[in-house]
């Protein structure tokens, strides 16, 4: 047979259907124990179906967001390290959520990469399910794309697409924030998914040994403290958003402290975090010193161990406190709102994140 005469299949062009098919039918007991009321917890058709009134709804408002999990990937992709980053996909989409009032009711992933390896797919999907899981929300579907030449071998990108709904009149705006407010914050477990670039970039200019036990905890190696899941707050905070005791809330994600919080103040708020309220994390203090990042610099590139802030006021703030942490989360009361250009500044005395002085930096919307 000549070259003019060569019969082509797909496989050949470096996609197998049959692959994929087998995924499919891997995943399917892992999507099942996502279930909930509202969805059926079926794949394989062309779409997801959900039933907000099934769901208990009355009149939703329905809410929506994506992400992804940045440069963490690279991190777990180059140590093998695959069965935990989808729940980092999954806590960046719901916490974006729970902070508008919602409850996230389904998600759906989106897996691409240049050649399909079953084994690693399937972990990947299993921290989707898990994620699912512990947001109370329902994987309804997803989509596998193997893309040859699109992505270096071994290889592989997430992205997360989150639907939930909250009741029409309790959704939060922060528009109920207003000076004398109590700023709470919630502990995060580590990075989470952001700042990874300079992670990542560190851990090359400084040469660290990622299967060593890391300086700060001799227990973990430093791979599994920097790879730790992003904290998945809406069990917990759920219920007490729709008590009312919260008037706010926001993700600290990119762009850290400094520029989240003034994402859900009105205008003529502003937030005042004082940096001494809470012990830095052993890792945040490593990733300080090996950077010689200073301590404004980390206050708007990473969380800095709280991984959410919420607004109540003076009468609200012990009771939102004893509740969230009945239901495990460590609470830090770390600073009010007070009248002014609509920002927030972070302020720390001497020694507090490794700073040389008393420091501030401030960022205004």
């Amino acid at each position: 047979m000549n070259e003019d005469e060569r019969r082509y299949t797909y496989e050949q062009a470096g996609v197998s259907i049959a692959a994929g098919n087998r995924l499919v039918k891997a995943i399917g007991p892992l999507v099942k124990a996502t279930m909930r009321p509202g969805a059926d917890g079926e794949i394989g058709g062309f779409g997801g179906f959900f039933d907000p009134k099934a769901a208990g709804y009355k009149d939703p408002l329905l809410v929506a967001g994506n992400d992804g999990v940045g440069t963490k990937l690279k991190l777990a992709i180059e140590t093998g390290r695959h069965d935990h980053v989808g729940i980092d996909l999954v806590a960046m989409c719901v916490n974006d959520l729970i902070v508008q009032g919602a409850e996230p009711l389904f998600f759906l992933d989106y897996f691409a990469t240049g050649k399909l390896e079953t084994g690693i797919a399937e972990r990947v999907i299993a921290g989707i399910a898990e994620g699912c899981q512990m947001a109370g929300c329902a994987l309804i579907g997803g989509e596998t794309a193997e893309m040859p030449g699109m992505y270096a071998e071994g290889d592989y990108d997430l992205a997360g697409f989150c639907v939930g709904a909250v009741e029409r009149g309790e959704q939060l705006t922060g528009e109920r924030v207003a000076p004398g407010h109590v700023m709470l914050g919630l502990a995060s477990s580590g990075v989470h998914s952001n700042g990874f670039s300079l992670v990542r970039r560190l851990a090359a200019d400084k040469g660290w040994r990622l299967d060593r036990p890391a300086l700060f905890d001799q227990e973990r190696l430093l791979v599994e403290t920097l790879l730790e899941p992003t904290r998945i707050y809406v069990e917990s905070l759920l219920p007490v958003v729709r008590s009312g005791l919260i008037d706010a809330l926001a993700h600290i994600t990119g762009g850290g402290l400094l520029e989240n919080i003034p994402r859900v103040l009105p205008e003529g708020a502003h937030a005042v975090v004082d940096a001494g309220t809470w012990s830095q994390s052993g890792l945040m203090a490593f990733l300080q010193a090996q950077g010689n990042i200073e301590p404004g610099e980390m206050a708007r590139t990473f969380n800095c161990g709280i991984g959410m802030v919420l607004a109540a006021t003076p009468e609200n703030a012990d009771e939102v406190r004893e509740r969230l942490e009945a239901a495990g989360e460590s609470v830090h009361r770390i600073g009010t709102i007070e009248a002014g250009t609509r920002g927030c500044t972070v302020r720390g005395s001497a020694g507090t994140w490794s700073g040389r002085g008393d420091w501030e930096a401030t960022h205004n919307a």
